[in-house]
């Protein structure tokens, strides 16, 4: 399948916390878009890995997602090497995005640091043909050079390049957020297990905020960030949205 937009996430739930919003926004105006996960999360302190499938699973439906996987990789340990560029090479030759969205290049997370560096190399590596790939029924596959590769903002606060105007779809976001029962603040498992940075009640309240931040800074209500290593060119003026001053 192509897409238009590929999304990695290095844990279930990163790319919900980061640019639902963004996703659901596309897929509304027509786009292809497919989510991969890189490791099952299964570090976790709450959940296992097999609630952490169900609750991707059920926020995929929410968001109207065309395809999710993951590839299993280690929570923790992955590395940015040859074994692992190749896994990511393999999946972005297979759905050909043109736009590639991926974990910020810094966090409180070492985990997405890392996540960022290892999507990066491995895009730029994905268009040399002279690197072979094959896919799941043994098929070689062609070299594929996405034309954006973008970073989505996490808990660390990063200025971005850019922002999404997500207004229409932010209540649509925050329900696939609270779909990670296991994770986030629910009453049902108030009590249940530990409680952990994210299960506090305050912080889907910070996602909320910072949202709303990056919405007033534009004059909508709600948007995400952005960053781009390069620089970006439009065609006219007529691609800036409305900002009342």
């Amino acid at each position: 399948m192509k897409v238009d937009i590929l999304v990695f996430g290095v844990h279930p739930d990163d790319i919900e916390l980061g640019c639902a919003g963004t996703i659901i926004a596309a897929i509304a105006q027509g786009k292809k878009v497919a989510v991969v996960d890189l490791t099952q999360g299964e570090l976790g302190t709450r959940g296992t890995i097999e609630t952490r499938a169900r609750e991707a699973s059920q926020a995929a439906k929410i968001m109207g997602l065309h395809a999710r996987e993951n590839l299993k990789m280690r929570d923790g340990f992955f590395m940015n090497d040859e074994a692992h560029q190749l896994k990511i090479i393999q999946v972005i030759r297979k759905y050909q995005p043109t736009i590639i969205l991926s974990n910020a290049p810094d966090d409180r997370h070492p985990d997405h640091g890392r996540s960022c560096k290892l999507v990066s190399d491995a895009a730029f590596l994905c268009g040399l043909r002279k690197i072979e790939t094959f896919d799941e029924n043994g098929l070689q596959q062609s070299a594929w050079k996405a034309a954006y590769v973008f970073n989505y903002i996490q808990d660390k606060y990063i200025e971005p390049s850019f922002v999404v105007d997500i207004s229409k779809y932010h209540q649509q976001k925050i329900d696939a957020i609270l779909c990670y029962q296991t994770q986030f603040h629910h009453p049902e498992n108030n009590g249940a297990e530990p409680n952990t940075y994210i299960s506090s009640p305050q912080f889907l309240d910070t996602i909320k905020g910072r949202a709303a931040i990056f919405g007033k800074k534009i004059g909508v209500e709600f948007a995400e960030g952005f960053i781009s290593s390069k620089w970006l060119g439009i065609q006219s003026f007529d691609a800036f949205i409305s900002n009342p001053t």
